[in-house]
Parts: C-alpha cells; sequence; structure tokens
C-alpha cells in the first residue's frame, strides 16, 4: 500500500503521524510512506530581494523543520518513509502529490475548525477533500 502523511509539525499533524504508527500494520507489511511538508511561497518581492539561492535555503529549513516531529515519531518506532519538500498552495499541492503518486491513500490531521472559521480562513483539508481523487483520512 502506498500512503501519503502531510505534515506541517502542527499538533494536528502529530497525531495523525501517531494513527499511522499507531495503524501501520492495516496498510499491510511494507507500506510505501511518504511524508509530505508544503511550504507556502515568499510574496514574489520578498523572493526577488532575497535572490534564488536563500529562498530555496529558506523553504528547506522551513520544511525541515516541520518535518522534524513525524521524522522524530517514525524513526522512533523503525518506521520507513521518504521525506518529501514541495512549495506551493498545501491543499492544492498535497492533492496533486497524491493524485500524480497514485498513492492508496492520504492522511492529514486537521485543526477541527467549525464550519464559519474554515469558510472565512481557506483550509488545506477542504482543498485536498475537494480535489483529491485519493481516498482521504482525517485524523483529529
Amino acid at each position: 500500500m502506498k500512503v501519503l502523511l502531510a505534515t506541517d509539525g502542527s499538533k494536528c499533524a502529530r497525531q495523525a503521524v501517531r494513527y499511522l504508527v499507531r495503524h501501520r500494520k492495516e496498510f499491510g507489511a511494507r507500506p510505501e510512506i511518504h511524508v509530505l511538508n508544503v511550504q507556502q511561497p515568499l510574496p514574489p518581492r520578498v523572493a526577488a530581494a532575497l535572490g534564488r539561492s536563500e529562498v530555496q535555503r529558506y523553504h528547506r529549513e522551513e520544511s525541515l523543520k516541520a518535518l522534524r516531529p513525524a521524522k522524530r515519531t517514525l524513526d522512533a518506532k523503525g518506521v520507513r518513509y521518504k521525506p518529501v519538500c514541495a512549495i506551493g498552495d498545501p491543499g492544492e499541492t498535497i492533492a496533486e502529490y497524491a493524485n500524480e503518486g497514485r498513492f492508496s491513500l492520504a492522511i492529514m490531521g486537521s485543526h477541527g475548525r467549525n464550519a464559519l472559521s474554515s469558510l472565512l480562513l481557506g483550509s488545506a483539508v477542504r482543498k485536498v477533500l475537494a480535489r483529491s481523487k485519493v481516498p482521504v483520512l482525517i485524523v483529529r
């Protein structure tokens, strides 16, 4: 089974990691697990002022920081995975990665916001659910 775990390093994302670890046997003997972090692009003026290499360094560092809690948990439990860093709109990028990678399942944490605040703030989960052709498991 091919499983995508989307994480931003938040408390909700850490709950999704723990869910994956607790239920990993349900994903087969040797699931292929990708742990994806998506960074929002910097505003064009900021990116231009910093320069390409500095922007790449910034995104790499931020992604590694966001992946660190998942890495720590998965490593401690001996779970094999592939870390993946991407830049773009998180909801769109997660759905695109899941669809193009032909994953069996995408797992992500939810902040559990009510409908009104989700509508006002936007939601990566909502975008993934709308765009994904892959089943999505939302962990609260």
